[in-house]
């Protein structure tokens, strides 16, 4: 009895691997180069509050500035790149993204990214410290890999402002 059966499985088979090819085949195949460029997107995260003695205090609208080396194919050193983050929120967090969409030349790689603090929009909390290198720049080291959004999200900081009257009491202002 099975063996009655066997041409038909085949054909069966048969029909349904040329059903599954047609539709595979029917879909459209993923630019490459596209595909390459997005997985290279990095996005930068950080934290900045207004450090006034022991208190902290989430700073709302202020900036950071992320700076990268460029270099070409060949190694060869290239026009840096430089952004500014959004303001920061309501809770001190701010966020910034580097696409290779940004880049003149999609040949160029960015190397050695560094986060400063760039702007406070507070009178009373308004100078920068060096504390986790806000000032020097802090290293872009290692990430985390967000697959639904096909990032690269690298934390920094916490960075932090201080009052312009606790600022004179350290050599140098940081």
């Amino acid at each position: 009895m099975a063996l009655n059966n066997l041409p038909f499985s085949a054909f069966f088979l048969l029909l349904l691997s040329a059903a599954v090819l047609a539709e595979y085949s029917n879909h459209e195949k993923p630019n490459l180069e596209e595909e390459r460029l997005l997985s290279t997107m990095i996005g930068i995260q950080g934290i900045v509050y207004c450090r006034s003695g022991k208190k902290l205090a989430p700073l709302e609208g202020a900036v950071a500035r992320i700076t990268c080396e460029g270099v070409d194919e060949y190694g060869y050193e290239t026009e840096s790149l430089s952004i500014l983050s959004s303001a920061t929120d309501e809770k001190g967090y701010f966020f910034a993204t580097i696409s290779p969409y940004e880049l003149k030349d999609h040949n160029r790689r960015l190397r050695n990214c560094r986060a400063f603090l760039e702007l406070s929009p507070s009178e009373a909390c308004d100078v920068p410290t060096d504390v986790n290198k806000g000032v020097s720049g802090a290293p872009i080291g290692t990430f985390s890999r967000l697959h639904d959004k096909n990032i690269k999200l690298f934390t920094v900081g916490p960075f932090f402002f201080i009052p312009q009257q606790e600022a004179k009491s350290i050599p140098d202002g940081y």
